[in-house]
């Protein structure tokens, strides 16, 4: 008989702060936990085992599906539906390890249902993070304390990601608006609003903002609108990427290079101006989640509606395959 890992969809990913662990959230709340270093630099053959989760935690009895993970130095944060957990780093080799806080998000308005918690983004500066949630608002909690600060109202679809760069964050959500924040004032300074655009609408695909990014010149987002590169002064479109997807959900600027992917059978690398760098055949039909680090040893994980994660030791080609069970 075959188990609920064999279908199973992986919607979040973090790496450790030693660099040593990954862990994979996914639609059962269950947290995988794989040993990281020992595959991307093996003493021996690696073996089935050394492949398949090291550690596994059921948070709140896998009634929540895990939608963002966020590491911090000290705890990884889980995000699920109405609240975030913070596991401490060193407790996530103990058997049945239980959180040292959580976070309990606002009941949303006239009903006593909980919001799902889609993304959490550490503004380091602060100690602060942004919490995108399904009630359509982002909530700032200062992580010392737990308290939260602001609720931030300007979307009127549920947020799907959030990005910082300096003092601004940028966020983006179903309603196909790309908010641009000053995290001075907690007001928004600018949006983008791609679908508007005619060389960046898809009608069939939807408004939808899955993924957004941005370095000190541009903003770069994607999801039913083409993955696209604007001004960040300006606002201008600068990108319209030429790739074959049904919906982004993962685009990173990433040093000089864009890396993408979604609902596709490729994961890609490309340059601002467009040009093609790299093409990585994925396992899932949707890619949901992509992280990586450059030391000790460079490695790219994409995992989405498989349970294979794909690794990729230096970012152009598959070299490696993890998996949930």
């Amino acid at each position: 008989m075959l188990t609920k890992d064999y279908y199973n969809t992986v919607l979040s990913q973090a790496i450790s702060p030693c660099e040593n662990y990954l862990v994979a959230g996914d639609i059962y709340g269950s947290l995988s936990i794989f040993h990281l270093s020992k595959i991307t630099n093996p003493e021996a053959a690696l073996s089935k085992e050394d492949l398949t989760p090291r550690y596994k935690i059921q948070v709140k009895n896998g009634f929540n599906q895990i939608n963002s993970l966020l590491t911090t130095q000290s705890h990884l944060l889980v995000g699920i539906v109405g609240e975030i957990l913070a596991y401490s780093w060193k407790s996530i080799k103990n058997t049945n390890p239980q959180p040292d806080w959580t976070i309990d998000l606002p009941n949303q308005k006239d009903t006593f249902e909980s919001a799902d918690v889609n993304v959490i983004k550490l503004y380091a500066e602060k100690n602060h993070i942004f919490v995108g949630c399904g009630d359509n608002n982002i909530y700032v909690y200062d992580l010392n304390y737990g308290k939260l600060l602001k609720t931030l109202t300007n979307h009127t679809d549920y947020i799907h990601c959030i990005s910082n760069i300096g003092s601004d964050f940028i966020s983006g959500a179903e309603d196909g608006v790309v908010n641009i924040w000053d995290t001075k004032t907690y007001k928004v300074a600018h949006s983008i609003e791609p679908h508007k655009n005619d060389k960046v609408a898809r009608p069939e695909l939807g408004k939808w903002i899955g993924s957004v990014s941005a370095n000190e010149d541009y903003v770069l987002c994607g999801g039913g609108p083409r993955l696209s590169l604007w001004h960040y002064r300006f606002l201008s479109n600068s990108t319209v990427f030429p790739i074959d997807d049904r919906g982004i959900h993962v685009a990173d600027i990433h040093k000089e290079k864009i890396l993408a992917g979604g609902r596709s059978k490729l994961f890609i690398q490309m340059s601002f101006g467009g040009e093609i760098v790299a093409e990585i055949p994925v396992s899932s039909v949707t890619i949901y989640s992509a992280v990586y680090q450059e030391e000790p040893s460079k490695i790219l994980c994409l995992a989405g509606s498989s349970p294979k994660i794909d690794l990729c030791s230096n970012f152009m080609y598959k070299n490696q395959q993890l998996s949930m069970y």
